[in-house]
């Protein structure tokens, strides 16, 4: 089990997502906190860097986290479109 930490600014554009893509945001946190921060099992799932990770929510929307390996916390950094996502 991890522990699943998102930023105050996520949280807000989480709130300005679509109600749908809010849905689909809350089924990621649950599964990064239940099966850690490896999600081959979400859309366009890739590691970014080091410890950062990404996945598409829908086509337009995207999600970005960060696991330190012998951490159990994964923060949620990022969370909105894909246009102005941070990579």
């Amino acid at each position: 089990m991890y522990t699943v930490i998102i930023k105050r600014k996520t949280l807000k554009s989480i709130r300005r997502m679509p109600e749908p893509i809010q849905k689909k945001m809350a089924n990621l946190v649950e599964d990064l906190r239940d099966k850690g921060p490896m999600r081959n099992d979400w859309p366009n799932f890739s590691k970014l860097g080091k410890d950062q990770y990404h996945c598409h929510l829908a086509h337009s929307w995207v999600a970005c986290w960060s696991h330190e390996r012998s951490s159990v916390v994964i923060e949620v950094s990022y969370a909105g479109s894909r246009e102005n996502a941070p990579y």
